[in-house]
């Protein structure tokens, strides 16, 4: 059975992730494909920060208790 997962799209700017780094703001919010809003901890995208911030689509996978288990780029 596929685990539950949502795609999503962020656009976050260099200077908006460092009020993340910086712990101004500790969650991301944003919106999946399919309309439902998602929060998730900011330290989740530390992997996919460049000179230019975080752009992407992005997949985040749960488990069937919507615990998370990984987020990749697509």
């Amino acid at each position: 059975m596929p685990m539950p997962s949502l795609i999503f799209s962020l656009d976050i700017s260099p200077q908006e992730y460092q009020r993340y780094y910086k712990g101004v703001g500790k969650t991301v919010l944003a919106v999946a494909d399919d309309g439902r809003t998602l929060e998730f901890p900011a330290s989740r995208l530390t992997r996919f920060v460049s000179h230019s911030g975080v752009q992407g689509r992005f997949e985040i996978v749960f488990d069937t208790s919507n615990k998370f288990v990984r987020l990749q780029r697509l």
